[in-house]
């Protein structure tokens, strides 16, 4: 497959997974893993996706013909872009207002375009390279996409007396895996103003920022912010790893989902697996601390996943995995049943539109 041909169907390939996301986030609701509030909040942030993959299809529109270089895909891991296209995205948008400001707009480069095809009977690739550019640059300009980093954001939830209730959420595309990761948290706020409105929101905004790496325990991340801000009480840290994509035909997969995909040999656009891991991390219940001498302080005890002393410490309550899967590869991974993926809630799509869901 040529270089081109490959970036297109890659991108194409994407568009019919983001369409499947949304009834497969309803699914998920109805299986009780996220309430109506959060599956809103994760379907923006599928959407931020949907837009950066569109954005990202239309700056790669002419690979192989003229313009950039194809896209980078960690083919290895992740199946996503890598880490820097998402950089130069950002770095691109930065300076998009001004670009389109002082290039052609899309009548006057269609009108080039015919006239080069009817009048000069040339392919027009320049300009259709153009106009691939002022569509890139007009979606990115749009904002609202999926970024390297995405600022936390506080829904107010429940106030019983000084105490109130949020759910923060932010997100960050990660450089370690290549994976766009969203994070979700419940908070209780005891302190004189609402949080959002707070002297303390940029701080806690900065704080969770920096903590957004996946190579970090959930663990590490709660207990953090429950030691560097006395008035916030985390309850629940929840950190949802979209991906990786496997695919016969991008990644270069091992182990059990090789087997399933190659056996499948499923036409073009079902022959990938996309995987979603759930890590939670669960407050148990709250102690009092002193504090200086007659003074205490609310901490948080966290509860552990209690099979970890069997296995690798997650600092996590529970993970849990999901993959999302067209019927053809499904069919074979039910009949092969690898040990490693019958504990992996798996919601198989049809073209059709109906998600159907197995444990």
């Amino acid at each position: 497959m040529k270089q081109g041909e490959a970036a297109r169907r890659y991108f194409a390939k994407f568009d019919a997974i983001f369409a499947h996301l949304p009834r497969v986030a309803a699914e998920m609701r109805r299986d009780g893993g996220f309430d109506r509030l959060e599956i809103d909040v994760l379907s923006g942030y599928l959407s931020r996706l949907e837009r950066t993959f569109a954005a990202l299809g239309m700056k790669y529109l002419m690979t192989g013909r003229t313009g950039p270089q194809a896209l980078t895909i960690d083919v290895e891991e992740s199946g996503f872009p890598v880490y820097p296209e998402l950089l130069s995205l950002a770095n691109d948008a930065a300076q998009a207002t001004r670009q389109l400001q002082t290039t052609p707009d899309r009548d006057a480069l269609i009108e080039t375009m015919l006239r080069e095809i009817l009048g000069e009977l040339q392919v027009p690739r320049r300009t259709q390279y153009a106009l691939s550019q002022r569509l890139y640059r007009e979606l990115i300009a749009g904002g609202d996409l999926f970024w390297p980093q995405i600022e936390p954001d506080a829904l107010w939830l429940s106030e019983t007396g000084q105490r109130r209730s949020y759910l923060v959420h932010w997100a960050a595309y990660d450089s370690q895996i290549n994976l766009p990761v969203v994070y979700l948290l419940n908070v209780e706020d005891t302190g004189q103003a609402a949080l959002p409105v707070g002297d303390i929101w940029p701080e806690v905004q900065d704080h969770l920022k920096a903590q957004s790496v996946a190579g970090l325990k959930l663990l590490t991340i709660a207990r953090g912010l429950d030691a560097d801000f006395e008035q916030l009480h985390p309850k629940r840290l929840r950190r949802l790893h979209l991906g990786p994509l496997y695919s016969s035909a991008y990644t270069r997969q091992t182990g059990p989902i090789h087997d399933v995909l190659s056996t499948a040999a499923a036409p073009e656009g079902q022959d990938w697996c996309l995987s979603w891991t759930l890590e939670e991390l669960e407050s148990e219940r709250a102690v009092e601390e002193r504090k200086g001498w007659f003074g205490t302080v609310e901490r948080q005890v966290f509860a552990l996943d209690p099979f970890s002393g069997q296995g690798p410490d997650t600092g996590a309550t529970r993970t849990t995995r999901a993959a999302i899967l067209p019927e053809r590869p499904f069919q074979v991974l039910a009949e092969m049943d690898p040990p490693g993926f019958r504990k992996v809630t798996k919601y198989v799509v049809s073209p059709g539109g109906r998600v159907l869901t197995y444990r």
